[in-house]
């Protein structure tokens, strides 16, 4: 028991530190894998707005195509503007030395980011982007403090800025907290329509991390189901065998 308590704690730790790495609480991602319309719309925001410096190494078109219910041609007609064939992987063009030259630091591959962050994690992230002039793209983020990704999508949600709380400490100190965000630039999204985009981006980023994650849990219920018969008939053999002995 001892040993489980202590497996229980491990498991729990990587989401601990997620949930504390920015002093930020994190909403909660609406995510459902099976609206495949949420989907394709994600697929269209990340290959628009993210793609020119993320890829998405391990994710093939085609194999994306199918799962989220698209054909091979409408993706090379509306998702492809690299001239990769719809049978590659989803990579961009940015050659990765001259990224890192750029950016001090190599964009990521983001196909596992949904499985390594949290889809809650990822949402959050990119609901509290605000204002911040100190920094190099003029924004900070409430999860990721002085993140070095600019706002890529501020055309869409316009520009806010944090409100603050003030708190003391035990010794009288004064420590500020994000209690919320103001809009102070409205962007082409209002915000109900901005958060059903993020929730449409995270919704396929989520699927990109595990793709068959809605057949595996499929296969899951039926071998549970096995496993359950399997038990009937496996404890009215043993009683058969023993009834003798007892």
């Amino acid at each position: 028991m001892k040993k489980m308590l202590i497996a229980l704690a491990l498991l729990a730790l990587p989401g601990l530190t997620m949930a504390s790495s920015g002093g930020s609480h994190l909403m909660t991602a609406p995510i459902d894998l099976h609206n495949k319309a949420s989907l394709q719309k994600g697929a269209q925001l990340f290959v628009n707005y993210c793609m020119g410096c993320h890829s998405l190494e391990h994710q093939r078109y085609n194999r994306m195509a199918r799962d989220i219910g698209l054909t091979d041609e409408q993706v090379k007609d509306n998702l492809i503007f690299t001239g990769a064939k719809v049978g590659d992987t989803m990579q961009n063009a940015m050659p990765k030395a001259d990224a890192k030259k750029w950016f001090g630091v190599t964009p990521p591959d983001l196909t596992l980011i949904a499985r390594s962050r949290g889809v809650n994690y990822l949402y959050t992230y990119l609901l509290t982007y605000y204002e911040d002039p100190s920094r190099p793209y003029g924004v900070n983020n409430a999860v990721f403090p002085n993140t070095g990704m600019p706002h890529v999508l501020w055309q869409l949600q316009g520009m806010q800025k944090p409100v603050y709380t003030v708190h003391k400490d035990a010794e009288g100190h004064e420590n500020k907290t994000i209690e919320g965000f103001e809009l102070v630039q409205p962007g082409s999204m209002s915000p109900p329509e901005y958060k059903e985009a993020i929730t449409d981006l995270v919704n396929f980023l989520a699927y990109v991390g595990e793709p068959i994650q809605l057949e595996r849990q499929q296969i899951g219920i039926w071998v549970v189901l096995f496993l359950v018969l399997a038990f009937v008939v496996f404890y009215l053999l043993k009683k058969e065998y023993w009834k003798d002995v007892h």
